[in-house]
């Protein structure tokens, strides 16, 4: 649900308990500032951000690459072209 802020100071036993629902969103204004969600989901939060934090791109590639492996994946690369560069283009007729 969408609070504003001075109702969310008046209400706020009633925000706690309606987290088991939904997160219970605080606005100022039409500006977020608050969110208040039910523990479990915020517990959950944390361990998803503790595991990606130590996950480098490197490591993400190398998962990827690992389960197209798997899945006798591959990836095809279309041929190398070259396309239009209006800039290489601006050079080429002031040099005429």
């Amino acid at each position: 649900m969408k609070w504003t802020l001075e109702e969310a100071k008046q209400q706020l036993p009633s925000i706690i308990n309606a987290t088991s629902l939904e997160p219970q969103l605080i606005y100022t204004q039409e500006e977020l500032v608050a969110a208040i969600v039910d523990p479990e989901l915020f517990k959950e939060f944390l361990n998803w951000r503790q595991k990606t934090a130590k996950t480098s791109l490197a490591q993400v590639f190398k998962e990827l690459q690992q389960l197209c492996t798997e899945e006798n994946y591959s990836l095809e690369i279309p041929a190398r072209s070259n396309r239009d560069n209006p800039f290489t283009e601006d050079q080429d007729e002031s040099s005429l």
